[in-house]
């Protein structure tokens, strides 16, 4: 039945009836547990990927690997992150895979794209909150392009740790980036408060208030201020 889809694979557009892959989202659910027939399955979906499929199937099997890659996909998704048509479901299935393999291929990625890609490769890390990623974002927050520096402090806000703060912290804000730094620092301090870090979220509220902040920002900083003093 497999080998149907498989065949499927090689024609299947968008319009065509989806339920003619349905076999390979049946065998991702009953291989669940059987590591040897899920590692045979996603070999065998990651060298459709090589081939030249329609790009709606590039897609389909994007999205079968997402719950079962390991890194031994990894390399195919990550030859596709330089790919204007593909980059996005490939990150799909990257950013939340376990395999440490998977946040390498992306931090591996950021000096080979651009613009909206590179965007895309950043926002992945911050949604893996990827911890080896901070010293690479940390660079592009002073990036000439301000897209590309304001998806940097998002990432590192998402990654949400002493180091990403830190990162934050060392880096001067354009009139551009401001905001998103502000964001990105408060998402921070959230996060160390929530892990019992007061001292450190306490000094973050207070550098967020003594930098002219938002309306917001400066409401939601002076209640994290109260908050790490127990009030």
């Amino acid at each position: 039945m497999n080998e149907a889809a498989f065949d499927a694979l090689k024609t299947y557009d968008w319009g065509v009836e989806p339920n003619v892959l349905q076999p390979l989202t049946d065998a991702v659910v009953t291989t669940h547990g059987n590591a040897a027939a899920r590692l045979e399955l996603e070999i065998q979906l990651a060298a459709v990927l090589k081939t030249d499929v329609p790009r709606a199937a590039k897609d389909a099997v994007c999205r079968l690997l997402k719950p079962i890659g390991t890194a031994a996909s990894v390399p195919t998704l990550a030859a596709l992150l330089a790919d204007e048509k593909l980059s996005h479901m490939a990150r799909y299935a990257l950013e939340l895979m376990p395999a440490p393999e998977a946040g390498e291929a992306l931090r591996a990625a950021l000096p080979k794209v651009g613009g909206k890609l590179k965007i895309g490769v950043i926002s992945s890390l911050g949604v893996r909150g990827d911890a080896a990623g901070v010293a690479p974002l940390q660079a592009l927050l002073a990036d000439g392009d301000p897209a590309i520096a304001r998806a940097a402090a998002y990432a590192l806000g998402a990654i949400g740790s002493p180091e990403a703060n830190a990162a934050l912290a060392a880096a001067k804000a354009s009139p551009a980036t401001r905001a998103a730094m502000a964001d990105a620092s408060l998402a921070c301090a959230e996060e160390l408060l929530a892990t019992d870090r007061k001292p450190a979220a306490k000094a973050t509220y207070q550098r967020l208030l003594g930098g002219k902040p938002s309306k917001l920002v400066e409401q939601a900083a002076a209640r994290g201020v109260k908050a790490c003093e127990g009030r």
